[in-house]
């Protein structure tokens, strides 16, 4: 097993505003997938899983209950996670714990999105 995480979701209450969020804080594509069931929307999160491994969605259905607490999901923020942190106040999100020093482990930072996620951002540097 190369990690405990193969896959992860997001839910949403508004799934456009919520897309527009992540593709800007993360300067990356979200896919549209749309599903038999015409009442849920799902959006895939650009990414290979050949060399990246991990991928995940953003969903907005019956079942979408967006929280601060429980889970947090550690999205990748790059290089240098002060750049897609730089854009989330602007992208109508809440940085919550500004970028912090985690020794070897690089760094992270915790921020609320648009939908009342609590998620965060780690990089290297």
């Amino acid at each position: 097993m190369k990690s405990a995480i193969s896959w992860f979701e997001i839910p949403v209450t508004d799934y456009n505003r919520a897309k527009k969020f992540y593709t800007t804080v993360l300067g990356i594509g979200i896919t549209d997938h749309p599903m038999p069931d015409a009442t849920m929307e799902y959006g895939v999160f650009d990414y290979k899983p050949e060399e990246e491994g991990v991928g995940g969605a953003i969903f907005k259905g019956e079942d979408a209950k967006p929280s601060m607490e429980g889970v947090t999901v550690y999205l990748n923020g790059g290089n240098d996670l002060s750049l897609p942190l730089s854009r989330v106040e602007r992208a109508g999100g809440k940085v919550l714990l500004p970028k912090t020093d985690i020794g070897e482990n690089g760094f992270f930072a915790l921020l609320a999105d648009t939908e009342g996620n609590k998620v965060a951002l780690h990089s290297m540097s």
